[in-house]
């Protein structure tokens, strides 16, 4: 690295108006939009397209592969460049994950103020990328890039699936507990950063939770009893949950106290700490959610936190829940947990004390 190249200066953060997946549109808005795209029903072999909501898009090959195909990308969530690249990565990939798939190829996604930023804070956030992608066993084999006013990265992602082991947010089933392998917290933590109320211990959460790869994903196709698979980002828990729910045509079951917390999350919450992007999230599908007497305001706004590069929310029969919290846990994700469960009734999330 350049020794004389500052990178502190500018603050990441200071170049954006948003940051990590809380930069996502609202989703009453991306569904109004995706409402009058054409269907894709034509074409034989998509397996999944637009159509549910779902993580990644996916076109069947062969008998034996289908091809995952996604992208994500975003403002910066943190001010270290390098790190800011690792937590992109990190979110991109999951959507592979998310659908049961191995992530085979990526592409970068660079959008940079040429003139804001020094060319060394832009090299430092692609190496991070690629340190991710290394770590999944995945090249960076191109990208694009543009100068834009905003820093903007991310990555295009590939991965590959048996037709017979994709899983996606839609076939859930009656009865199926949901577990959550990441704590939440995320999005309050990046509030807090950006009001210099973070201290290290909860930094040093924020970078551990949100480069941590969801390689369980690619294992769960294989596991008896694992019936849908999504990932929890932009839309928080309640949202997710929700795509779940109406894509299965059931009721998402949720716990309030059952549902992990980051670190200091409560205590930031209840100071105030809180995301736009939060309240957006619920105004937007709130109408769909039931919620207890009694609910904190503070909890509500924590269940709808933006996560970014957030955990798996798994759909699993109640019989096989104890193996996957298992394979989970061994895989690293110390949070796991049941946090709901899928029941019949009309789409949507009830909250439970």
């Amino acid at each position: 690295m350049t020794q004389d190249v500052d990178l502190t200066s500018p603050r990441l953060t200071s170049l954006a108006h948003g940051g990590g997946c809380g930069c996502k549109l609202d989703p009453s808005v991306l569904r109004d939009i995706l409402a009058t795209m054409p269907a894709s029903v034509a074409f034989a072999n998509l397996m999944v397209g637009t159509e549910t909501s779902d993580d990644a898009a996916v076109w069947r090959l062969n008998d034996e592969q289908a091809l995952v195909a996604t992208t994500d990308f975003f403002m910066p969530v943190v001010d270290d460049p390098f790190e800011f690249g690792r937590i992109a990565a990190t979110n991109a990939l999951s959507d592979i994950y998310a659908m049961g798939a191995t992530p085979i190829l990526a592409l970068a996604i660079v959008g940079m103020p040429i003139d804001a930023m020094p060319v060394e804070m832009i090299r430092r956030i692609l190496e991070g990328g690629a340190s991710v992608c290394a770590k999944a066993g995945v090249p960076v084999a191109g990208g694009h890039s543009i100068d834009s006013k905003e820093p903007i990265y991310g990555l295009v992602a590939l991965g590959l699936v048996h037709p017979d082991k994709l899983l996606t947010n839609r076939t859930g089933k009656a009865g199926d507990a949901l577990i959550l392998t990441k704590a939440l917290g995320v999005g309050v933590y990046s509030a807090a950063l950006k009001q210099n109320r973070l201290g290290e211990a909860g930094y040093a959460a924020l970078i551990a939770s949100t480069t941590q790869l969801n390689l369980l994903g690619k294992d769960l196709g294989k596991v008896a009893g694992v019936h849908a698979l999504t990932d929890v980002t932009g839309f928080g828990l309640l949202g997710h949950a929700l795509e779940m729910a109406r894509g299965a045509g059931l009721t998402a079951e949720i716990g309030a106290l059952a549902t992990p917390l980051l670190p200091g999350v409560e205590s930031l919450a209840r100071d105030g700490v809180r995301t736009g992007a939060a309240m957006r999230n619920w105004a937007s599908y709130g109408g769909a959610v039931i919620l207890p007497e009694g609910l904190d305001d503070w909890r509500r706004d924590v269940l709808c936190d933006p996560q970014t590069s957030g955990g798996l929310l798994i759909a699993v029969a109640p019989e096989a829940a104890a193996s996957v919290l298992a394979l989970a846990i061994d895989a690293g994700f110390a949070d796991c947990v049941i946090v709901g469960q899928l029941s019949a009734g009309h789409p949507r999330v009830v909250v439970r004390l």
